[in-house]
């Protein structure tokens, strides 16, 4: 990868592995843009964005997300949204996994389209296959340490912690097979593969900055 060309970096990773903190870091450290749930959250839920509503919005607006951009994630790290009525679409109350799924795929294309950045989760490593200057990273962690950072992080005990890694390991895992075909434990999904285990996350955001070189 070509950092003095455009790029994306996907960083897919286990809860609890604190891969979503790395690719923050890793987007500071390069300044370039950070994508992750909240961000791609905040698109849909302010602007009501689905399969249709951008569409609509890409035949009002020539780039109609640079100026969501500029609001949702200044570089190098995201700020809150401020609700331009002007762009909100009709809330719809029949959008399935599959609209959603489509949306949060065109607005990861068209946040690529402005320039280079870090996306975590949400299908990147599969979204971005054929983006010339990629970058795929996979983080992962033993159970054990990944069910002590949700305790910690979230205040669960042990029992529910444990829960829920097991169940959001699933139904990450099913979607991932129903939309790409794949499981996102194929190694041949990624370039880069990380044990979390006895590093922290800026440890990890300099691995990847030194696999880069």
């Amino acid at each position: 990868m070509n950092t003095k060309e455009p790029f994306v970096i996907t960083i897919s990773r286990e809860i609890g592995s604190g891969g979503r903190t790395v690719g923050r870091i890793l987007a500071e450290k390069l300044n370039v843009r950070y994508s992750d749930k909240e961000l791609i959250n905040s698109l849909k839920k302010q602007f009501n964005l689905t399969v249709s509503g951008i569409e609509k919005l890409k035949g009002e607006k020539k780039s109609w997300l640079a100026d969501f951009i500029q609001l949702i994630a200044p570089m190098p790290s995201a700020k809150a949204l401020d609700l331009d009525q002007k762009f909100t679409q009709e809330f719809r109350m029949d959008v399935t996994t599959e609209d959603i799924y489509k949306a949060e795929t065109e607005i990861l294309k068209e946040l690529v389209k402005e320039g280079s950045c870090v996306v975590a989760g949400r299908s990147g490593f599969f979204v971005f296959k054929d983006h010339p200057n990629h970058l795929n990273v996979f983080i992962t962690a033993s159970e054990n340490n990944r069910i002590r950072r949700i305790m910690k992080k979230q205040g669960l005990p042990e029992e529910s912690a444990a829960a829920l890694v097991k169940d959001i390991d699933q139904k990450r895992e099913n979607y991932i097979q129903r939309f790409t075909g794949t499981s996102r434990y194929d190694t041949r999904n990624y370039h880069l593969v990380l044990n979390a285990d006895g590093h922290t996350e800026e440890e990890l955001a300099n691995l990847i900055l030194a696999y880069i070189g």
